[in-house]
């Protein structure tokens, strides 16, 4: 069953799950259109800041979907790029939400310097990757060390450290023209070598050895240490994934997928249709302020007398009398 066309024809919000059994690949491609743009547009984000924000919804989507039952996967960052935190929840079967912060100033000045990469704007620190399926047995976390590398870059390491899987990832962002103006689209791939045998994951146990001067050494693996030749050609096979075909609103998922393994063969499942939607409500935002004490609550109260907070994911705004908000806590100890 497939979900609804886009406008523009190509199904968007969805990501598809697939295998390639000639390969012994699973993976997924994920398209986000305007579930994205939504996102985006509520927070009015500086592009650069933007296209980061995006590439990290692709990335928590496609790997969210992959949660069964309830659950809940959730990427963030804290580094100290201009970009300082960035937080994307995927909550099982179907739904995230996506902030960032960032310092204005730095900001400006690392466009001056034109030094507006993923890597650049996050800086040194680290990425978090958390599953959570309700109960502490089934909740475990992967941590990556940013050091200036893409996204792409620290999904491979976040898979190699935590997971022990060789996998391949490519994101794309961008934007396109809709009738009411410029449109946020982003699109991903996964693909993981998941071979029946544990023998095939075996690393090349010696180096080649030294070569003649000007000859090429061909390492048998590449940084996953896997010299599976069936790895190789799934490695290979994906680097040729240009980066317009990620954000073609044309180009169906299953399409790109027939592109890239035609010759061996890909067997897609049930799609999952996925949209934005915040997890913030009155209760939640009350049992926040409960966790801070007296004072800081006293802090937060403005000059009318009101106590507000704002969701930094969707933007709602809350108002509280700080008078209830006190007999409610006094009522609950």
């Amino acid at each position: 069953m497939m979900a609804d066309a886009s406008p523009t024809g190509a199904p968007d919000d969805r990501v598809l799950p697939f295998a390639v059994p000639d390969l012994d690949l699973r993976g997924r491609v994920v398209r986000l259109g305007p579930s994205l743009d939504q996102v985006l547009e509520r927070h009015h984000y500086p592009e650069p800041v933007a296209r980061v924000v995006a590439e990290a919804a692709a990335l928590t989507v496609m790997l969210g979907t992959t949660l069964k039952g309830e659950g809940r996967f959730q990427l963030q960052t804290k580094s100290d790029g201009p970009i300082s935190m960035l937080v994307v929840d995927f909550n099982a079967p179907d739904c995230y939400r996506a902030m960032a912060r960032y310092d204005a100033d730095r900001l400006a000045a690392a466009i001056d310097a034109n030094a507006v990469s993923t890597g650049e704007l996050l800086g040194k620190g680290h990425l978090a990757m958390t599953v959570d399926q309700g109960t502490d047995a089934t909740r475990y976390q992967g941590i990556v060390a940013l050091d200036g590398q893409s996204l792409e870059e620290a999904g491979h390491q976040y898979f190699r450290q935590s997971e022990q899987i060789p996998s391949r990832i490519r994101l794309g962002v961008g934007t396109v023209l809709t009738g009411g103006g410029l449109a946020w689209r982003a699109g991903g791939l996964i693909v993981q070598f998941m071979p029946t045998s544990p023998e095939r994951l075996r690393a090349a146990d010696l180096h080649p050895g030294d070569a003649p001067e000007g000859h090429e050494i061909l390492a048998a693996g590449d940084d996953d240490g896997i010299s599976d030749d069936a790895w190789a050609e799934a490695r290979s096979l994906v680097g040729t994934i240009e980066h317009h075909e990620l954000l073609d609103p044309l180009l169906e998922s299953e399409r790109l997928l027939y592109r890239l393994f035609h010759e061996r063969g890909a067997h897609v499942f049930e799609p999952v249709a996925v949209h934005e939607a915040c997890r913030c409500s009155r209760e939640r935002v009350l049992g926040m302020l409960k966790g801070f004490s007296a004072d800081d609550r006293k802090a937060m109260i403005a000059d009318d007398g009101s106590l507000g907070v704002t969701c930094e994911f969707c933007s709602r705004r809350y108002e509280f009398d700080p008078a209830e908000v006190e007999a409610e806590i006094s009522a609950g100890e």
